[in-house]
């Protein structure tokens, strides 16, 4: 069966508008993948942003990517698979030790809020020799951060002969702690909260603590940030924009609930208690900070001595946020923010 000439037309016609409408629609939205992999609060500010269409006003359509480990967001960076990835401090310092040229740009988030849980009968730190504390994977993020609560309130792993298990996921690991697989775990604040419903116990409340840290920063090759400065800077100021949607008060219901769907959060209460969690922690001073960057590389050196060999400064870039300190941009979104807090 043979189509008439006018059909032919009509088809071809049809395929060039769609062909030209999406030519116009990536002018306008460019897609950009960020790959990431521990799934927390952290990444609030990035999923608030996306969610709230505050991307495309910088004609960016950005799309999160969670992968299985922040091991596996590196080698997708590395590859070139995604352009971006929101890593902690420690597998930028990996991948450098390893030969990647890495640069990160700005950190949304300046601090851990985390609780140490362990199992009903551990009634002190002293308790916690020779037991076992759950990670998602050795020298990951949640791994940094267990190991710097730990340091900040003295407790040596090594010296006190605690094991760390890869158990998976958070919610893996919560579901391991109630079921007695192990022992410990540092967790964010919702799922610490299901843990103590469940019987556990909280020794260590990091908000209590002032741990120089920095994660889930806006990070890419060396390379595509100095040849595409302006993509960077426009995903940095959609984070911004995000920051602020976050520190504003009036938006706590929105901000609990995007929290609540990502995080597939049971409870209002826990959405409200990761929300308070994440503003604790997030802030407008973006700038990589290199005091904290050392004393990530002090802990992450524990498991892969190549990374006390790492110069930070290699991968700290801080050409887009001066920038955006010049234009105004970061300087308006703090008076903004002040403006908001005081009303």
């Amino acid at each position: 069966m043979r189509f008439p000439f006018r059909h032919w037309q009509l088809c071809l016609a049809i395929f060039i508008v769609l062909i030209l409408s999406r030519l116009t629609h990536t002018r306008a939205d460019e897609t950009v993948l960020m790959s990431y992999g521990g799934h927390n609060e952290t990444i609030g500010p990035y999923w608030v942003a996306i969610d709230k269409g505050l991307y495309q006003k910088h004609g960016i359509d950005a799309r999160p990517l969670q992968v299985r480990s922040a091991q596996i967001s590196l080698a997708a960076l590395v590859s070139g698979e995604v352009p971006v990835f929101l890593p902690s401090v420690g597998n930028v310092l990996t991948g450098i030790s390893a030969g990647a040229k890495i640069g990160c740009v700005a950190f949304p988030i300046r601090g851990i809020s985390r609780e140490l849980v362990v199992r009903k009968e551990i009634e002190s730190l002293a308790a916690l020799r020779g037991k076992t504390i759950g990670v998602q994977s050795i020298g990951g993020g949640f791994w940094l951060a267990t190991m710097l609560v730990l340091d900040g309130v003295g407790v040596d792993p090594d010296k006190s002969g605690i094991k760390m298990r890869v158990i998976g996921e958070e919610a893996t690991i919560v579901q391991a702690l109630l079921s007695s697989n192990i022992d410990a775990a540092v967790v964010t604040l919702p799922s610490a909260a299901v843990a103590k419903r469940g019987g556990m116990r909280s020794l260590v409340n990091s908000a209590e603590m002032r741990i120089p840290f920095q994660t889930v920063g806006l990070c890419s090759r060396s390379e595509r940030i100095a040849n595409a400065p302006d993509l960077m800077t426009r995903l940095t100021k959609g984070m911004i924009d995000g920051i602020a949607y976050i520190l504003d008060a009036p938006n706590k219901r929105d901000v609990a609930a995007i929290l609540k769907k990502h995080l597939r959060l049971s409870t209002d209460e826990d959405a409200e208690t990761s929300y308070h969690s994440l503003r604790s922690i997030t802030g407008l001073d973006i700038a990589p900070d290199p005091a904290a960057w050392k004393n990530i590389q002090r802990i992450s050196a524990r498991v892969n001595p190549k990374i006390a060999q790492v110069d930070v400064n290699d991968a700290i870039n801080t050409s887009i946020v001066k920038a955006l300190e010049d234009t105004g941009y970061l300087p308006e979104a703090r008076k903004r923010a002040a403006l908001q807090a005081g009303r």
